[in-house]
């Protein structure tokens, strides 16, 4: 008797398991994509600063933010540079039907002395 009780025990526990590994997947995933928005702002920033730095010197901002930018940001990315340096990038999916979501930084074009 005591041997087909640990037998259903072991089964419960099979189910219970097989049950967990879709929740920890999504775990997983879910980890990932906010991984891959933060690494998108990130490099937005670097850009934005390279941007006004170039600005700073005379040069063309919105191809120094461009080249900053990682080549699968890049495509999609739009900078502008009035009086602040603004790039905006998407965040990579890694699931195909989540939404696009945008992500943007700015650095300001002005030179502190001190």
């Amino acid at each position: 008797m005591g041997r087909d009780r640990h037998n259903g025990e072991r089964g419960q526990a099979s189910v219970e398991l097989i049950a967990i590994i879709p929740l920890f997947a999504l775990a997983v995933l879910l980890a990932a994509q906010l991984a891959l928005a933060g690494g998108a702002l990130w490099s937005a920033g670097i850009a934005a600063r390279a941007g006004a730095r170039a600005a700073n010197v005379g040069g063309d901002a919105k191809a120094a933010a461009r080249g900053a930018l990682p080549g699968l940001l890049r495509d999609g990315a739009k900078v502008s540079d009035d009086d602040r340096v603004r790039v905006r990038v998407w965040v990579p999916r890694l699931i195909p039907f989540l939404p696009e979501v945008p992500v943007a930084a700015e650095t300001s074009l002005e030179v502190e002395h001190g």
